[in-house]
């Protein structure tokens, strides 16, 4: 139920095309609520339905323009039903920590390696996130709205460097684990199959 919600948002702060829209999760929503072009365009094609957005009537009359939307009340309301409404966190779910509580059993064979990939990986969205905190939230922009937006950047930000400092411990102990055997069946291990 979040997509539509994020797609309210969107709407609230522009009103805009499918394709900006797109483009606009791209740069903003897209770091923690990501959307396809599919998705979003059939999100758009449900709330107008639900008589949440209409569709804006175009400035000149042309074939095969594109459509803008904008947020009717109800939508509005709705957007702030949702947000005053209580949630409990998600449990985390991550195929890396899943990978590695494999490696305990099976083997770290190739696990180093990505465990590098993935500090790579995070440490270019932490520089990115930093980039945009300087760009856009300089120390006097200070509106309520700025410094909402810039409180859900900040989660970003202590999310990479967490992961960043998180992957250089793992990779540390990765130096210190004892050089690894192939791992052996259960024939190897004296065991018998099946």
């Amino acid at each position: 139920m979040s997509l539509p919600h994020a797609i309210l948002t969107a709407l609230l702060e522009k009103p805009s095309s499918g394709l900006e829209l797109t483009r606009r999760f791209d740069r903003s929503i897209g770091y923690f609520w990501s959307a396809t072009h599919q998705q979003i365009y059939r999100e758009l094609a449900k709330l107008e339905a639900e008589g949440y957005i209409r569709t804006l009537p175009p400035e000149q009359p042309a074939r095969g323009q594109k459509k803008s939307y904008e947020v009717l009340p109800a939508g509005r309301a709705e957007l702030a039903r949702w947000t005053a409404a209580s949630q409990d966190p998600k449990p985390q779910r991550d195929i890396l920590l899943l990978r590695l509580r494999a490696a305990a059993v099976v083997g770290t064979a190739g696990l180093e390696s990505d465990l590098r990939r993935h500090l790579e990986l995070h440490q270019r969205q932490l520089a990115e996130y930093e980039k945009i905190e300087r760009r856009d939230f300089p120390p006097d922009r200070d509106a309520p709205q700025d410094r909402l937006r810039h409180l859900v950047l900040r989660a970003g930000i202590d999310l990479e460097t967490f992961w960043t400092q998180w992957l250089t411990h793992a990779l540390k102990e990765f130096t210190e684990l004892p050089a690894e055997e192939p791992a052996q069946g259960p024939e190897q291990a004296g065991g018998t199959p099946g």
